[in-house]
């Protein structure tokens, strides 16, 4: 499998050296050459298949000879070494929750997969890697644990000062050892520009082998094709279901359609946005403007000018009718995710997350004006990385999983940036 950049100005490559790289020197994102289909027989067989076995079927295509299959199978199954669980909330509508590995977000699967990767590749470096990454809530997290630790690896991440949960900022600071937070003065637009540009100055990526950890990096976006073959594994009825994503960056979403493009049943999908809803207002007028990110209460979507839409784009060959036809947009004020929050929890008796209560609503809204259909949200947080949003909707304290216990207990340290990128690039060439 070779990648090409959706700019065009820049070689193709193959999969190790497009996960290494990160971004096209060019500037822009890896996409693969073609799109891999499933078998016939993997899509009979996948509701009996153990997880491990479909993640190694559904990635070795875009891997390819640059991991060995027994080092692969081994990455596979330590990726999905947790559960994806289908859990009915109403008779037309489940929850696949992607929250149940150890960053409690579904950004795990993605971040794990790609540090095994990475420190697979690291091996043969002379030197050490730098993971530069921009977060607008869960992926730093989810790579702050999935790196932490891997030799030959280090990870900075850029988040935005006072836009993450206090569990979410506790699980970018609290780590150490190979782990830097960069406190950026400004919001994800700004933290995730800066990273882009740190790609494309010689000077930085001289100094330093730069990657990044984001979605635009292949080795992070295309493990997000499992969620949707778990889900199918465990869909009770014999139409496929309509999905609902929570929208930020579309990372996750565009990994959903490319897994249908390669044959997966799915009736239909919603993107599923906040107030940052540049796309979802293409899918509707066929016109993309890029807008100043919105500060909401389901932070990690607050991203104003979403990268991965130039994916969605490459898959449709820029053709707005067809992906009409596939997925369809909808915009979920603060307002209204507050009361689906409440609703939800004091009617149903299960507790969303902001972004899943996006989706929810996304989700029921559309099964109001298509009786007879069923569908699935992705509920991609615990509860519990929103405390301060969910506990005052419905009057009590969410649970703490273990998990976080010790992780609250550790000191914290983080680096004060401000959003220029002279101020990033100092701090690069001066490591």
């Amino acid at each position: 499998m070779q990648y090409y950049s959706l700019r065009h100005q820049a070689p193709a490559v193959d999969f190790r050296s497009a996960t290494v790289a990160g971004q096209a020197p060019d500037g822009g994102l890896y996409f693969p050459e073609c799109i891999p289909r499933f078998s016939p027989d993997f899509l009979r067989q996948l509701k009996s298949w153990p997880k491990e076995d479909v993640a190694f079927q559904v990635m070795q295509p875009y891997v390819g000879p640059t991991i060995p299959a027994a080092e692969l199978a081994r990455i596979c199954a330590e990726t999905v070494d947790f559960e994806f669980p289908v859990v009915p909330v109403t008779g037309q509508l489940a929850a696949l929750e992607l929250f149940h590995g150890p960053t409690l977000a579904f950004k795990d699967v993605g971040a794990r997969f790609m540090s095994r990767c990475l420190g697979y590749f690291s091996r043969r470096q002379a030197r050490a890697v730098t993971v530069l990454v921009a977060t607008s809530g869960d992926t730093g997290g989810a790579v702050a644990h999935g790196f932490l630790g891997v030799e030959g690896v280090e990870v900075i991440i850029l988040y935005p000062a006072g836009k993450v949960s206090p569990v979410q900022q506790m699980q970018l600071t609290a780590l150490g050892q190979n782990i830097t937070a960069l406190e950026v003065q400004g919001d994800f637009d700004d933290c995730q520009q800066l990273v882009k540009q740190a790609f494309v100055d010689t000077a930085v990526t001289t100094h330093l082998t730069l990657t990044s950890a984001n979605s635009i990096n292949v080795a992070r976006w295309l493990p997000q094709q499992l969620y949707y073959c778990f889900a199918s594994q465990q869909w009770p009825h014999a139409e496929p279901p309509v999905i609902a994503v929570p929208s930020g960056n579309f990372g996750n979403l565009c990994a959903g359609l490319l897994a249908h493009v390669s044959g997966l049943p799915v009736a239909h999908f919603i993107a599923a946005c906040n107030a940052n809803d540049a796309v979802a207002r293409y899918l509707r007028t066929g016109r993309f403007v890029a807008q100043p990110a919105v500060a909401t209460i389901s932070n990690a979507m607050d991203v104003g000018n979403p990268s991965n839409f130039d994916r969605m784009l490459a898959l449709f060959a820029q053709n707005h009718a067809a992906i009409n036809g596939v997925v369809s947009g909808c915009t979920v004020s603060d307002a209204v995710t507050s009361a689906t929050i409440r609703r939800v929890y004091t009617e149903l008796g299960y507790l969303l997350d902001p972004h899943g209560a996006v989706a929810f609503q996304a989700l029921e809204d559309h099964l109001k004006t298509h009786p007879g259909q069923r569908g699935l949200f992705l509920a991609t947080a615990h509860p519990v990385k929103f405390q301060q949003v969910v506990e005052p909707l419905i009057g009590r304290a969410v649970p703490l999983p273990e998990s976080l216990r010790e992780l609250l207990t550790q000191p914290t340290h983080s680096i004060p940036l401000e959003p220029r990128y002279e101020a990033l690039r100092e701090y690069l060439l001066a490591r």
